[in-house]
């Protein structure tokens, strides 16, 4: 969640107060910052004429007048979601409570390049648009999540496991069609940021593990994601491990989690046991059918996860461990948790929360959401846009 800045006392602000929970009444609000009930209605009563602001019912009276409630108008517009992961696709389009209105999902595999896929996302975006009524004109913003690291700009930067995208400008092909403001994020990242949007807006810090294709990570501090220097913060899956130099990681390198704990890596190891498996998807199926080799391999590999994890926790003392993605079940959480209580300090332990994904599949459309709508819906950013609707009332 992106921290107010700039006029602290602005209609921007004050929107930004009741987007994010702070004040849910006039009178909150005018604690809250200080200004006088005339400022604070004149400030209402142009973010209500804008369509950005609508009253939701009164506040439970204890003698006196019912103040009224206020919410973000979830009619002021939509955002559109791509969650791409290594073999799936899924578009969505998300009102501005935060609820999915429409989604499509596809198998399509990651490698088969940024032009065919973004295409992809292109036609389903008008489709899921189309189902739910809503005009492109109302989008107010799009959401990417993809399984690589990217830079600030949009860019992916050498992704293990995307063939044909590095440095391909994913913000700007979508720009291009839909001329709205468009952001991009490591798909972890944006999972992390959904899980901590709708189930844990307290926590201060949120530490997210998808486990699939590959592995990731995704760590959420005060409510906004951490994402390094240039966008490769959490890329865990390419820790190096010490017992498997002959590993062969699809980064090139050896010895990488990913290589040995990851969905394909334990597809392969399935299939040169005998039972041939050729994918992630296949390993999943069979662990939840009871497979004795594939529950044996997803509670080992939950075991190296949690060898890792022990440092992460260790190092950050989160509040929230989530494990996610398509091996997230009981058989490799409690893998995870197994070696993780061991290895870590008993005091990095003793208040973490550690479970499965509960948002599962949405969570990317959720952060995707949240990462727009902080950005689009950022004080500076409304400020803007109210001066150029409504130069004379946006002075007030």
């Amino acid at each position: 969640m992106i921290a107010a800045k700039g006029n602290q006392n602005s209609a921007g602000h004050l929107l930004w107060l009741v987007r994010t929970g702070r004040a849910r009444t006039r009178g909150e609000l005018q604690s809250y910052t200080g200004l006088s009930r005339s400022t604070i209605t004149q400030r209402l009563d142009l973010l209500r004429a804008t369509g950005y602001l609508r009253a939701s019912g009164v506040e439970g009276s204890t003698g006196g007048r019912p103040a009224e409630l206020l919410e973000v108008d979830t009619g002021h517009g939509v955002v559109l979601v791509a969650d791409l992961g290594g073999n799936h696709a899924r578009a969505a389009v998300v009102d501005l409570g935060g609820r999915p209105l429409a989604e499509e999902h596809e198998p399509i595999k990651i490698g088969t390049g940024p032009e065919s896929v973004l295409g992809w996302v292109d036609g389903a975006f008008r489709r899921v648009l189309a189902r739910t009524g809503w005009d492109a004109a109302r989008v107010r913003g799009i959401g990417v999540g993809v399984p690589g690291p990217v830079e600030f700009d949009g860019v992916v930067t050498q992704p293990p496991i995307m063939p044909g995208w590095d440095g391909y400008p994913i913000a700007e092909r979508l720009r291009r069609t839909w001329d709205r403001p468009v952001f991009v994020d490591n798909d972890a990242n944006l999972m992390a940021l959904g899980e901590q949007t709708v189930h844990y807006p307290g926590c201060p810090t949120l530490v997210l593990v998808k486990v699939a294709t590959g592995i990731g990570a995704g760590v959420v501090i005060d409510g906004q994601v951490y994402r390094g220097i240039d966008g490769g913060a959490g890329d865990i899956g390419h820790i190096r491990l010490h017992d498997y130099p002959e590993a062969r990681c699809e980064c090139g390198l050896y010895g990488c989690l990913a290589a040995v704990a990851s969905g394909l890596a334990l597809a392969q190891r399935l299939t040169a046991a005998g039972t041939p498996t050729s994918s992630g998807s296949e390993l999943v199926e069979r662990i939840r059918s009871g497979h004795a080799e594939a529950v044996h391999l997803a509670r080992t590999a939950g075991k190296l996860v949690g060898e890792v994890l022990s440092t992460v926790v260790c190092m950050l003392n989160p509040g929230v461990l989530i494990v996610a993605g398509d091996l997230a079940d009981i058989h490799f959480v409690t893998g995870v948790r197994e070696v993780l209580y061991q290895s870590a300090l008993p005091r990095s332990t003793r208040h973490l929360e550690v479970s499965a994904s509960r948002l599962g599949p949405q969570s990317a459309v959720i952060g995707g959401y949240a990462m727009v709508v902080d950005q689009v819906y950022a004080p500076a950013e409304v400020d803007a846009d109210l001066a150029r609707t409504m130069p004379a009332a946006a002075t007030c």
